[in-house]
């Protein structure tokens, strides 16, 4: 059967099929029941700085389907923590790169929504329910299942909220919550009518942070599937989330122009408009925002209204650093509201080699039919040898060139020749 179908870059996505909701501990258990390997995420969470806590998976039934639960057991006397405490907790775990980002996009997501709600920077946020150790290892624990299971990309269908009133620190609140309201927001939701909180801010930060996009199940080639228990029995419907694990493959009968954007890298745009900025200040922006890993950032400058010079700050990134970029953005700009563009690119595979000119080493970038030199090593290496720029970079680019001429040469002439060669040049030089 999958003979007839045509894998497009072989990336592997979790759909999160979110009939009932989700919640920081389904979204764990379904990764588990699809796959993934307990003991792999409990290595990887025993790299946090803190203990008494134990993760344990429980077969259960919901609605007659059979699911796993995911037990946090804590004995966690810090029922409130900072998001600056979380973040430098999850930091000093010194957890593999995507783990790391895809846990500090959903706190930043949860801590920017608290922000947002209570009218208070970000760095004075205190996170009540969603900063004790279960919550944490929620977290974390969904992200290192994810990476364990090779997942690339996330996506998800529309997601599905209750209705009526639930206890929080704060008191009672209307269900769904404010802040999972505030992080729905762009989101399809379908509202069910019963009283339960279907889906917590920590399932719905989740996938705010983690999404590409939602919808249908995307076309993939499944390899396995898995459903995450939430912790008590309903009588209206499963209570579970559903992941679909599997390899994204071209839509049967999609036209050429279809096939080609399903094949690209998913990525996010994010925008902001200002005409208060000093030169300084968006130079700064730009580079905050490449430190803060974006794949790109730049300025345009625009006409606004009432014929006011400005410029529009775009950053390019991955969609798990959505959270955190939008951030740094307002924060670098005082931007009072961020744009978002979901798209794709096309990234042409490309290698990082090196070359030493004038006893300096110099990074050049190689792909197909071209050669560049990095411009910080070139600058580095004028400002110790006096010799121009422009200079420095063609005689990098030309010495790699040389390099691999050099080389195929020498495979051409094979083993016998090219040890001739070696003895006539010895001789020469000696």
């Amino acid at each position: 059967m999958t003979s007839a179908v045509n894998l497009t870059d072989g990336r592997t996505v979790a759909w999160f099929h979110c009939f009932a909701g989700i919640a920081g501990d389904m979204a764990l258990g379904s990764l588990l029941d699809a796959g993934a390997d307990l003991d792999e995420v409990v290595a990887l969470l025993q790299r946090l700085p803190f203990d008494g806590w134990g993760l344990e998976v429980e077969p259960v039934l919901r609605g007659g389907i059979a699911a796993t639960r995911a037990v946090v057991s804590v004995q966690d006397h810090v029922v409130v923590r900072t998001y600056a405490h979380i973040v430098g907790l999850v930091e000093e775990a010194r957890l593999p790169e995507r783990v790391a980002a895809r846990a500090l996009a959903t706190f930043a997501a949860l801590a920017e929504v608290e922000a947002r709600l209570h009218r208070r920077p970000i760095e004075q946020v205190h996170f009540h329910e969603v900063g004790g150790h279960d919550t944490i290892i929620d977290v974390v624990g969904t992200a290192a299942a994810l990476e364990i299971l090779g997942v690339d990309e996330v996506r998800a269908s529309a997601v599905a909220t209750g209705t009526g009133m639930v206890r929080a620190a704060h008191g009672m609140l209307p269900n769904p919550a404010p802040a999972v309201v505030g992080l729905l927001v762009g989101v399809p939701t379908s509202g069910r009518n019963i009283a339960v909180e279907l889906t917590t801010p920590t399932g719905a930060a989740l996938l705010a942070a983690l999404s590409s996009g939602f919808g249908p199940m995307p076309a993939m080639e499944v390899r396995s599937q898995g459903f995450g228990a939430g912790t008590r029995e309903l009588d209206e419907l499963p209570n579970c989330t559903q992941v679909v694990i599997g390899t994204r493959m071209e839509a049967p009968g999609a036209a050429s122009g279809d096939r080609e954007a399903d094949s690209g890298q998913p990525v996010a745009e994010l925008e902001v408009t200002v005409d208060d900025a000093t030169g300084e200040q968006l130079a700064h922006a730009v580079a905050a925002l490449i430190e803060s890993g974006a794949h790109d950032a730049w300025l345009s400058p625009v006409v606004m209204k009432k014929g006011r010079p400005g410029f529009v700050v775009h950053a390019l990134c991955d969609p798990v650093r959505v959270a955190l970029l939008r951030t740094v953005l307002r924060d670098t700009t005082g931007s009072l509201g961020v744009r978002l563009t979901m798209g794709q690119r096309w990234v042409a595979a490309r290698s990082i080699e090196s070359v030493i000119i004038d006893g300096q080493p110099i990074r050049v970038k190689v792909s197909t039919g071209r050669v560049k030199a990095e411009h910080d090593d070139v600058a580095e290496a004028a400002r110790r040898t006096g010799l121009p720029l422009r200079e420095l970079a063609s005689r990098a680019e030309a010495a790699w060139r040389a390099e691999q001429g050099a080389g195929a040469a020498q495979d051409a002439a094979g083993p016998m020749d090219a040890g001739v060669g070696d003895e006539i040049d010895g001789g020469s030089l000696a």
